[in-house]
């Protein structure tokens, strides 16, 4: 390009990045202008005025302008998005970042289903808006949008925000994704005995079963101290799960179940002396249907032995009331 200045500029501001002017032989890259995005990032060839950018990001994301005595060109740089995973826990906020900080012109936040825009940022008409009545109102009075740093936040979260949000930044052709994962409020397990009747004395070991209802996406998981036994994982919507455990009945070791999924848990600790019983124990060892069985039994033997002495009874006194007027009527003759 000769020996004409040249400029390379950012942006709808046209912030000035690079120059080179060869007559004062000045070559100078400003990197830390703007919020310092392109700081130790840009490269400029003295010889052919060239700008090459290294490890881009978002934000590099835009519109350049090369500008020299004779010469006005503009560029506009698409960089590729990447898709980042993110959970939450239904009824919590969850912050999705835009990985700006300070000066940006565009940012759109789209929600995939429909590639419906929900948010909005645009300096050069001074907008920030959100959209919080499309679809059926599910992020009414839910998002908050920072003017700073673009960045969206969905507060008191519910599964119809489960799914991915989009953010095109300086309108690029590839937006980034963000997919969101919102999962439910996990319960406690159970631990129960496996059989409803007592075992009998000569068996050593008892058998329990850990279950929990209505759960999706989660690992229900036996451990022996901090040493894991065995595991079940499901990522159905609303089933059952339930794993078995054996046990010795003089077992001394600390047993839990654990039921969690990549943001939560929840634990139940094993009481064996509470679940685990033999027959020869005392009644209350047993299942509830045994021990309602027993008392009943004893009860209709109690009522059976008062019929059968008050039959004895009653037949004594015949037999005595009998022989009484069988005696007085002999003296009579």
């Amino acid at each position: 390009m000769d020996d004409d200045p040249i400029q390379w500029r950012f942006g709808y501001e046209k912030t000035l990045i690079a120059e080179i002017n060869k007559q004062t032989n000045r070559f100078t890259v400003y990197d830390d202008v703007l919020d310092g995005r392109f700081r130790d990032r840009l490269k400029l060839d003295n010889q052919t005025g060239s700008l090459s950018i290294t490890s881009t990001r978002m934000k590099h994301a835009g519109y350049y302008k090369l500008q020299t005595n004779r010469i006005r060109r503009n560029f506009r740089l698409t960089v590729n998005g990447l898709e980042k995973l993110m959970s939450v826990k239904i009824g919590d906020s969850v912050t999705l970042n835009s990985d700006l900080n300070g000066w940006l012109d565009v940012i759109l936040w789209r929600f995939e289903k429909e590639n419906t825009l929900i948010a909005e940022i645009n300096k050069r008409f001074n907008r920030f808006t959100v959209y919080d009545d499309v679809f059926d109102g599910r992020f009414r009075d839910r998002l908050k949008l920072d003017n700073q740093t673009g960045s969206l936040t969905i507060t008191n979260t519910t599964m119809k925000h489960d799914g991915c949000y989009k953010i095109q930044i300086n309108f690029s052709w590839m937006p980034s994704l963000i997919c969101l994962t919102v999962y439910a409020r996990l319960p406690v397990p159970v631990i129960s005995s496996n059989s409803s009747q007592c075992s009998s004395s000569s068996s050593s070991s008892c058998s329990l079963v850990c279950s929990a209802v209505n759960v999706s996406h989660v690992t229900l998981s036996w451990y022996k101290g901090n040493s894991l036994l065995s595991s079940i994982s499901v990522s159905d919507l609303s089933i059952s799960l339930s794993l078995p455990l054996e046990v010795e009945y003089q077992d001394k070791n600390t047993y839990s179940c654990v039921l969690n999924n990549p943001i939560s848990n929840q634990t139940q600790h094993l009481d064996i002396t509470h679940l685990c019983h033999t027959c020869s124990d005392s009644v209350d060892c047993c299942g509830p249907t045994e021990a309602v069985i027993r008392l009943v039994l004893s009860a209709l033997v109690g009522v059976a032995t008062v019929i059968l002495l008050v039959y004895d009874i009653r037949s004594r006194r015949a037999e005595h009331d009998q022989a009484h007027i069988h005696t007085s009527g002999s003296i009579e003759i």
